[in-house]
């Protein structure tokens, strides 16, 4: 009996790791020593937590009855809802939905408004992830590009001539990972205008929202009532707390849309109930955190973008691109050869791990991704062996 006859197509995913992550497996065992400027995980970039405050969060006792609700623990969910108050953004705690991840929340929006074959259209560049959590949903994807000129920019011709009869949503990163790109005023207007003329959703992942570079806060989509809308965010992010396995997502827009939607999601949230009582009730205080775990990462992004920009100065060869919020900087470099064969002799000549351009879909080579939330030692060393690479 053959495997591809034992599995169902949708895990007909091509598993072999590619080479990039085999020639950074067999550096690493080889012991040899590496700058990373790749880290994404918080808990793992020496920044300071509040160790007695989130065990404490917790030990709560209350987490020894079980009191199910679709939603969610209205405590935590009014926490949430308190948390965009902090930003003048009003959201109600009825119209939220607690989940595990993101990566949950995805599930629930697309088994709310897919059918198998349906389409939802995503931003290029943008992370990989969405295609293995359609996949596992049975939802196609489509792409609409992000244009760079002096800034980025959504690509709306581009958007419209993507959009097919079985289109049901459009995914906006705000800010986009690893572009860095917010979504302003006018085209939140435009994805309006769009989305409630051919009945579709706008699906905001904010994940990176309070990671913004400049003094003007970028608005949430949550009080969004221009079109259908779902707004994922999470702890991850916001507190650096990705361990905690706590997100949640948003049903916004039209009244008698956004009931609907609601209806539905509880049905399916109810069958899971996933999210686990100890962490639902920690979450007032993790959120409560996160003011500190913020002033923590602008500072090192800042600093780190300010070594960037130094280094880059005094050489000709390469450039960054505009970065308005999130933890990354794209480097635009010397298209001598393929990101992914460029991104291994730099690792194999100067000990320095960085994301090829083609790992988030740029539409060409010469494009490197570096993590601004690498220790700043580090990544000072990092993007100097970098340079003298060109």
């Amino acid at each position: 009996m053959s495997a591809q006859f034992m599995f169902a197509k949708r895990t007909n995913w091509n598993l072999a790791p590619n080479r990039l992550s085999q020639a950074l497996a067999a550096y690493r065992a080889a012991g040899k020593p590496l700058l990373d400027l790749t880290v994404s995980n918080p808990t793992e970039c020496g920044f300071e937590y509040d160790r007695s405050a989130i065990l404490n969060a917790l030990s709560n006792p209350a987490a020894l009855s079980y009191e199910p609700d679709p939603r969610g623990l209205e405590s935590a969910r009014r926490a949430v809802a308190g948390y965009y108050a902090d930003r003048n953004e009003k959201v109600s705690a009825e119209d939220i939905f607690l989940t595990t991840s993101t990566s949950e929340a995805y599930s629930y929006v697309f088994r709310t408004l897919c059918d198998p074959g349906d389409e939802v259209l995503i931003p290029s560049p943008s992370y990989p992830l969405f295609d293995f959590l359609a996949d596992i949903q049975d939802v196609s994807l489509a792409r609409y590009p992000l244009l760079y000129d002096h800034g980025w920019q959504i690509d709306f011709h581009a958007l419209e001539q993507a959009v097919t009869p079985r289109t049901r949503g459009v995914i906006v990163v705000h800010p986009n990972n690893p572009t860095g790109h917010f979504a302003k005023s006018a085209e939140i207007a435009k994805l309006n205008s769009i989305c409630s003329a051919r009945e579709m959703a706008i699906i905001a992942d904010e994940v990176f929202l309070d990671f913004a570079l400049e003094e003007n806060r970028p608005a949430s989509f949550a009080p969004n009532r221009g079109a259908p809308t779902f707004t994922l965010s999470g702890l991850s992010k916001i507190s650096g707390l990705p361990q905690m396995k706590a997100a949640w997502l948003i049903a916004g827009g039209p009244p008698q849309w956004r009931t609907e939607a609601v209806a539905r999601l509880e049905v399916i949230a109810d069958t899971y109930l996933s999210v686990n009582a100890p962490v639902q009730l920690a979450i007032p205080s993790f959120l409560a955190q996160r003011h500190a775990f913020h002033k923590q990462v602008i500072a090192r992004v800042r600093r780190n973008l300010a070594e960037l920009d130094r280094q880059l100065a005094a050489q000709k060869n390469s450039s960054r691109l505009t970065v308005e919020g999130g933890w990354c900087a794209v480097l635009r470099v010397p298209a001598t050869r393929s990101d992914e064969d460029l991104a291994i002799e730099i690792l194999t000549t100067q000990s320095v791990s960085v994301h090829p351009g083609h790992f988030y879909e740029f539409p060409a080579d010469g494009y490197l991704v570096a993590s601004l939330l690498t220790p700043e030692r580090t990544f000072a060393e990092g993007i100097s062996r970098l340079f003298s690479f060109f």
